[in-house]
């Protein structure tokens, strides 16, 4: 999705923001992540992102590690999102999209006296992600649209196959990482993938062990 303000480096972005810790919530670079905002910490970080710079980073709990005083403990990288969409309900809930802009290290949590959790970042080991279809060339297409289609087929699924066709690679292999039922691990996987030829390998091997297991869980890829 093309942004308003787009970013072209590091340098553009804040070095600490808001960070939203929410399992299994993939955000890719150039992502649209629809979230469904009603607890009152988040309401608040909504109501403060809205009026400064719209970065918020999302993050995976990390269920292995030992849980910190702020909270759980977290996965070492996220993705941060600018919000692009905000509407509300009417009663009481925001309705947001973010969408995405880079990943980043999490360096350290900050004590900044909010009800929601904040942290620096740095995203300099992921300088890839502000180079929009960048090693689009080197992804196998076929290979990821033939593990989408057994996958559908084993699921029942119904696919948009109009949309995939027509998807540029970047936006297809991360559109359907982003929506894949995997776990908090896979999902982890191919966020941490260090390029998009290496994201499309992990979703089709994750794909084909889990069709390989007969685990495929229904989800709604269209």
């Amino acid at each position: 999705m093309t942004m308003n303000h787009p970013y072209a480096g590091p340098d553009e972005l804040p070095s600490a923001f808001p960070i939203f810790p929410l399992a299994k919530a993939l955000l890719l670079p150039r992502g649209q992540l629809p979230l469904n905002i009603f607890e009152p910490r988040y309401l608040a970080m909504i109501e403060n992102v809205i009026k400064g710079e719209r970065i918020i980073g999302m993050i995976q709990p990390d269920p292995t590690a030992t849980e910190s005083s702020v909270g759980p403990a977290l996965f070492p990288v996220g993705c941060a999102g600018r919000l692009t969409q905000f509407a509300e309900s009417g009663d009481g809930r925001y309705l947001i999209t973010l969408t995405g802009v880079a990943r980043f290290q999490l360096v350290e949590e900050i004590e900044a006296g909010t009800p929601y959790r904040q942290a620096r970042a740095d995203f300099s080991p992921f300088l890839v992600d502000f180079s929009p279809r960048a090693g689009e060339d080197l992804v196998d297409r076929d290979g990821v649209l033939r593990a989408l289609r057994e996958f559908a087929e084993t699921n029942n699924l119904q696919i948009d196959w109009s949309s995939i066709h027509e998807a540029p690679n970047e936006a297809l292999v991360n559109a359907l990482s982003m929506m894949s039922p995997f776990g908090t691990r896979e999902k982890q996987a191919l966020l941490e993938a260090g390029d998009l030829k290496r994201r499309a390998d992990v979703l089709v091997a994750i794909t084909e062990f889990e069709l390989a297991r007969g685990k495929g869980a229904a989800s709604p890829l269209q």
